[in-house]
């Protein structure tokens, strides 16, 4: 990707997710700039502490545990360290993808991740992003939303962070508006619309029926080097 310059900036931008899943990914191979929200409302019922994997007795969701407290930012919350949380999340894994292709291309990093003692749910999901990315040979540019100095909420926000970027269209899941998007709002501001139309590709993957919607580790493991080929033939 890499529209920069004179010609139009479609800008991606969504929340700071747990080892995200394909969608998460298509739409930031799709953009030129992906604005990272690591500062907006932790949403306990959301993604951004857990996602799903496959295992040999079904869908497994991987948990993140945190210190809730009400109406708290991304950027504060704090995982409860006091919960053997890391060597369930990598034993799961192991034993759900040690028998796949390409399970070893991945599996260090993995290891180390989850090894480590860490304190707040942003620093891993941080740390976790860039490797995913590189995995999937994503060159998007990333913007963490925390380094931008943008006011406003919901679509105000969301149109000064585009303009911040230097951004004037701004790719969106379908379902936003219809719940929280103001299109008009885009409109006056000389921002393009485009809604990302998009269905989850069908893959090799282990462990019976195929399920869709995984985290993008059970795209990798079974797909490794053309998993980007296959995330983008997706698209509709």
């Amino acid at each position: 990707m890499g529209r920069l310059g004179t010609l139009p900036v479609l800008v991606g931008i969504h929340q700071l997710h747990y080892v995200p899943w394909l969608r998460y990914f298509e739409k930031i191979a799709h953009t030129d700039v992906f604005i990272v929200l690591d500062n907006i409302q932790f949403n306990k019922n959301g993604w951004q502490n857990r996602n799903k994997i496959k295992s040999p007795a079904g869908v497994v969701t991987l948990t993140v545990p945190v210190f809730e407290t009400f109406a708290q930012n991304l950027d504060e919350v704090e995982i409860r360290s006091d919960l053997p949380w890391r060597r369930k999340h990598w034993q799961s894994v192991r034993q759900s993808y040690a028998k796949a292709p390409f399970f070893s291309h991945y599996a260090g990093f993995l290891e180390d991740a989850w090894s480590q003692d860490w304190r707040m749910l942003n620093d891993l999901n941080r740390h976790m992003l860039p490797f995913f990315l590189g995995g999937l040979g994503i060159t998007t540019s990333i913007v963490y939303a925390s380094d931008l100095d943008v006011p406003g909420a919901a679509t105000d926000r969301l149109v000064n962070l585009i303009k911040a970027v230097g951004g004037d269209a701004y790719y969106s899941g379908a379902y936003a508006t219809e719940v929280y998007l103001d299109a008009r709002m885009l409109q006056d501001a000389g921002i393009r619309l485009e809604l990302q139309h998009w269905r989850a590709p069908v893959y090799p993957q282990l462990h019976g029926e195929f399920v869709p919607d995984l985290s993008i580790m059970d795209l990798l493991m079974n797909c490794g080097p053309d998993s980007l080929e296959v995330l983008m033939g997706g698209a509709v």
